[in-house]
């Protein structure tokens, strides 16, 4: 399931239709940490220097936000390994 996951971010072509929590469980399992403050969920991981803030819309990532997740995916090769 996590693996569908995965690549329907890397793949891109659905980016409206990925469930928040998929996204979060996701993060999780490739070493971000998370806190909350609010809505907004923050993640941090030890080799990427941005940090990713995201809000659920309803039960759904925020389209903008799974591309967000994408680009860092790519640029720290963070996805590399886990299919």
């Amino acid at each position: 399931m996590a693996d569908s996951v995965l690549l329907q971010v890397l793949r891109g072509s659905s980016d409206a239709n990925v469930r928040f929590a998929d996204l979060r469980n996701l993060l999780l399992r490739l070493g971000f940490t998370e806190r909350i403050k609010g809505s907004h969920h923050i993640f941090t991981h030890p080799v990427v220097a941005e940090i990713l803030n995201l809000q659920p819309k309803n039960s759904f990532a925020k389209p903008y936000q799974v591309k967000q997740v994408r680009k860092i995916l790519f640029q720290y090769k963070l996805a590399e390994g886990t299919l």
